[in-house]
């Protein structure tokens, strides 16, 4: 007498997080634009301005839709990646495609260092509102904790699995997303403020165009393209794909843009109404625990620090995965180089850590820096996904070459407006 087997249908949690894996591609995209870059950009903008720059967030996130599209279009049909396309399907290929490598792997060096130094920051002032007995700022605490973190993330690198990567990602833009939704809703500002942030318009105060380009540098990130095709290489998507790859785009857009909103919102909702900015990490957390107690100080820090971490995993991976696109065109997680190369990366972010800085100047600073390889970035996979010898019937359409267009347009406004926000900092 045979017995059958019944298969069980999936509980709630298990369709959940089969669904984050199938976009796995989209989630090292959150993990390089929503980290704590976005959660300082977002939250001192709030505080600030409140939501008079949702636009730039609303259009940030559209054309980071994009972008994805493209370059996720491109990989699955040719098969082929950015970079080392670039390099040898572009005039003055080599050139561009080193500017683009450099500048990314600079800005994202950069960005890890104040990411670290917010993350380390935010566990300490987490634990001293338990203890307030410490003292209120401790240098050898702050690196002590900083130097944990890297290391503990540098170790899981040694894996050297996408898959496994995946994972690890998986659970941290899940904690970071349920934290800070819920935030938002705590203390959540009138819908009338929502809608007048969708005008265009700049805070004609210090500081305002450099928020505007920092919004744009935290979620138009450069490296949540041009990592893209490779990312899909590891995931084995083929032309086969190229619907999964559609549906990945957009709902990595769609997350981003939620989770960017949440911060703002509940930034806005708990500090702009009292006249109050962000100048430490857990300025926000003060406002809202009169209204949620303790308990918002935990969410609103597994928030942030579930968006610290899930950024350094993918920028400490970024120099070697460029340069192996460049050369060969192919994803490397096993070599030595790319164990060097992301052990030089944790190196270096800790020199916030080290020096001392203050973790939310140098985070705003480095976000602004990303915006100027964004052209370039831009411009390649344009040229790229209008050939009809490469693409065939997947070549851009009108829509696709307006988008296309219109986010080049964007990009170069934002470059300037960078620039002059910079050259004020003078």
């Amino acid at each position: 007498m045979s017995v059958e087997k019944t298969k069980t249908a999936p509980s709630f949690f298990q369709r959940i997080w089969l669904f984050l894996l199938s976009i796995g591609p989209g989630l090292f995209c959150i993990g390089y634009t929503v980290g704590t870059g976005s959660v300082t950009s977002m939250a001192k903008a709030g505080s600030q301005f409140g939501m008079q720059l949702l636009w730039v967030l609303m259009l940030s996130c559209f054309f980071s839709w994009v972008l994805m599209e493209a370059y996720g279009r491109y990989a699955v049909v040719t098969g082929m990646t950015s970079i080392y396309s670039f390099k040898t399907r572009l005039k003055a290929g080599k050139l561009i495609a080193t500017l683009i490598v450099a500048g990314i792997i600079i800005a994202q060096w950069n960005a890890l260092s104040g990411i670290l130094g917010l993350s380390a920051n935010a566990i300490y002032e987490t634990v001293l509102l338990f203890q307030p007995d410490l003292p209120a700022e401790n240098y050898w605490a702050v690196l002590g904790i900083a130097i944990f973190l890297i290391l503990t993330m540098y170790s899981l690198l040694w894996v050297g699995q996408y898959s496994f990567f995946e994972k690890i990602l998986v659970v941290f833009v899940t904690l970071m997303g349920v934290s800070f939704l819920i935030s938002m809703f705590v203390v959540y500002p009138p819908p009338g403020d929502i809608l007048r942030g969708m005008v265009p318009s700049i805070p004609d105060v210090s500081g305002g165009k450099l928020l505007v380009a920092a919004f744009v540098g935290t979620t138009m990130a450069a490296p949540t393209f041009v990592v893209r095709p490779l990312l899909m290489k590891g995931k084995g998507w083929n032309h086969q794909h190229v619907r999964e790859q559609s549906r990945d785009a957009l709902t990595s857009a769609i997350i981003m843009f939620s989770i960017n909103l949440a911060i703002m919102a509940a930034a806005t909702g708990a500090l702009y109404y009292e006249g109050k900015t962000i100048e430490k990490v857990l300025d926000m957390v003060y406002t809202l625990e009169p209204i949620a107690g303790r308990f918002a100080v935990v969410l609103f820090m597994v928030g942030a620090l579930s968006a610290g971490l899930s950024s350094i995993f993918p920028i400490m991976m970024v120099a070697p995965l460029l340069i192996a696109d460049y050369q060969h065109g192919e994803l490397d997680t096993n070599s030595s180089r790319f164990k060097i190369l992301t052990g030089i990366a944790s190196i270096v972010g800790l020199s916030v850590p080290i020096l001392g800085a203050n973790p939310i100047a140098a985070q705003i600073a480095t976000q602004v820096a990303g915006v100027f390889v964004l052209p370039l970035v831009i411009g390649g996979i344009t040229y790229l996904i209008n050939r009809k010898d490469l693409m065939g019937d997947y070549a851009a359409g009108w829509k696709m070459n307006i988008g296309l267009a219109s986010a080049l347009v964007f990009a170069c406004i934002i470059s300037y407006t960078g620039m002059i926000a910079l050259w004020e900092l003078i």
